[in-house]
């Protein structure tokens, strides 16, 4: 009887403290189960591409023109579309900081379809065209589209901008005035000044960061230009995650540093009250682009990038500006809504000033 007694309190001690190893033993298979996997790459089995992105394809023929930065050679690489039909006019673009030249493949069908020349360059510094280890300045960058223009005999143009370009065309458009007939900005950055929210930032700090980014990373970063994500927006990761696969990755990171300096010290929201030509501005209103983001106090965060706000405040800052907001859109409208913003700029291209 002893004995049964025995065991059976000995049972008792045991079966909880065998209950809490189980229990114990789920806990931890479970929070392994919850670990997430490492996301595997879309791009493992892809090439990478050198500085200049020489594998890329681009949607129209290449041109080169050799210029300098600096002192230092430098090859612009960029497109030159003719009309389609009777001449109306020249249309030169300026792409984003993220971006080249070749995401204006249906900007340029649709402009060209309604008879304008386009010359769509990649800047100095991105896409296929010369890297050189200099501060970047956006007159720099002005100053070597004229001289492509010149080298084309191109006397007027129409420029179309977006993003980081909105500061490179509005600043083209304040060096080059008799140049520039109309300007269209579209989600330009540079409409609010930076620096009274955005800390300094040394390049070294920077690169750790540019070094650091991953395909996931970077897919989530251009995922807040986009409110509707789209499988056709993947090859924008594609580009970059092949860069970064090849041995010219540092050199690109550190050309990226150098231009998110020039947007940092350069906001243009200055200059538009000297713009004398008409403007349209073409908004997506669910842009939030926050240029530094990263850096910013999250009080400052809140008042930052509200680009229908931007948009409106810009349209009274301008002499002669029309403003067209796009809801549902975000930052880069003429890859989101390729039609409804070709037949927007179309329009005002069109109108007689």
């Amino acid at each position: 009887m002893k004995r049964c007694i025995s065991k059976a309190l000995a049972l008792a001690v045991a079966l909880p403290m065998l209950l809490a190893a189980c229990a114990s033993s789920e806990k931890s298979s479970s929070e392994k189960a919850s670990t997430p996997a490492p996301v595997a790459s879309l791009y493992s089995n892809a090439s990478p591409l050198d500085l200049r992105l020489s594998a890329w394809p681009y949607p129209y023929p290449l041109k080169e023109f050799k210029t300098s930065l600096q002192g230092q050679p430098a090859s612009m690489i960029y497109m030159d579309v003719p009309a389609v039909g009777k001449q109306k006019g020249a249309v030169v673009l300026f792409h984003g900081k993220n971006f080249s030249s070749d995401y204006w493949a249906s900007t340029i069908a649709g402009l060209t379809q309604a008879g304008y020349r386009v010359v769509a360059p990649d800047q100095i510094g991105f896409g296929k065209s010369s890297k050189p280890d200099v501060a970047y300045h956006f007159d720099d960058l002005a100053a070597n589209t004229q001289a492509l223009l010149k080298s084309l005999k191109i006397t007027k143009v129409s420029v179309i901008a977006n993003s980081m370009g909105g500061m490179v065309g509005v600043r083209f458009a304040r060096l080059y005035p008799k140049t520039v007939q109309k300007l269209v900005l579209e989600n330009p950055l540079g409409l609010e000044d930076y620096s009274k929210d955005i800390p300094p930032q040394q390049n070294d700090t920077l690169l750790k960061l540019e070094m650091a980014q991953t395909e996931t990373s970077y897919r989530n970063f251009l995922k807040s230009y986009f409110p509707n994500w789209q499988p056709a927006y993947e090859k924008f990761i594609e580009v970059y995650v092949r860069v970064q696969k090849g041995p010219d990755y540092p050199a690109y990171a550190k050309t990226s540093v150098l231009t998110y300096q020039m947007i940092a010290e350069k906001p243009v929201v200055n200059d538009l009250p000297q713009l004398k030509m008409p403007v349209l501005l073409v908004i997506g209103q669910k842009d939030r682009t926050v240029f530094g983001r990263r850096f910013a106090p999250p009080e400052a965060v809140k008042s930052l990038g509200n680009f229908p706000e931007l948009g409106r405040k810009a349209q009274a800052a301008i002499p002669n500006a029309k403003l067209v907001p796009i809801d549902n859109v975000g930052h880069v409208p003429h890859v989101e809504v390729p039609d409804l913003f070709n037949q927007t700029v179309i329009e005002f291209l069109n109108a007689k000033s």
